[in-house]
């Protein structure tokens, strides 16, 4: 039977978060708050975990989860290779509700799914994600539902749609809301194939992005030549990214 802490409760949360610390690392589930909505979080260095995770929601390997970090210095130990923009885009809005979109190190032994070579990054601005991801390390974690219904704000709605597929469920109480964390791509930056681009649009705004890395958004896709005067560029089109 899963296991639910209080973690407004002191004398419950450290005991609690021992336990969760104990099923990420024997490859159970956790679901734990974040600034966005509840997650489950596996640990993204076992494959079987992250399958577990993927099954739990009924989620196919073609939509893998991204992987939460504990500090900024993670995301140098992650990913291929950190354009500026990317430290400035991290420096701004880390912790909080931006997912960057980067090749993956080559090295790392990991299977999230069907990547294509890249992982999606984030750090939460929440206290208890913080805490169990400086435990444990990286995590792969998505989005508190099954695929199709709402992503869960509470502890007890992400129970009721996930039940005993959960070992631990971490309660910190409401989230502070239903929207997603902003999902950007910035692959295009790293090969030099184009500019930054927007998956999805969340809590942050395209325009508190541009705001920050103007140059990022500029930058001409591969094959274009610069415009003349008497042409204009063509828009970068922005895709819709799944629910994470």
């Amino acid at each position: 039977m899963a296991t639910v802490v209080d973690c407004a409760d002191p004398i419950s949360l450290l005991p609690g978060m021992r336990e969760a610390r104990a099923a990420i690392a024997r490859g159970d589930l956790v679901v734990m708050p974040t600034d966005t909505v509840y997650g489950i979080a596996a640990d993204a260095f076992q494959p079987d975990a992250v399958q577990a995770l993927l099954d739990a929601k009924g989620r196919g390997r073609s939509a893998p989860p991204p992987v939460l970090v504990p500090n900024r210095s993670t995301l140098d130990a992650l990913a291929e290779e950190v354009p500026e923009a990317v430290v400035r885009l991290a420096d701004a809005f880390w912790p909080g509700g931006l997912t960057i979109v980067l090749p993956a190190r080559s090295t790392l032994a990991w299977d999230l799914g069907e990547t294509e070579g890249t992982v999606a990054l984030r750090m939460p601005d929440d206290r208890i994600a913080l805490e169990l991801l400086a435990e444990t390390g990286p995590l792969a974690v998505s989005s508190a539902n099954r695929t199709g219904e709402p992503a869960a704000q509470t502890a007890q709605e992400a129970l009721d749609q996930l039940g005993d597929s959960i070992d631990v469920y971490l309660d910190g109480g409401r989230t502070p809301g239903a929207l997603p964390s902003t999902i950007v791509d910035a692959t295009g930056l790293v090969d030099g194939s184009g500019p930054l681009r927007v998956l999805r649009e969340g809590v942050i705004t395209r325009d508190q992005l541009e705001a920050v890395v103007p140059e990022a958004f500029s930058i001409p896709e591969a094959g274009q030549h610069e415009a003349t005067e008497d042409e204009a560029p063509e828009p970068v089109e922005d895709e819709a990214g799944s629910s994470a």
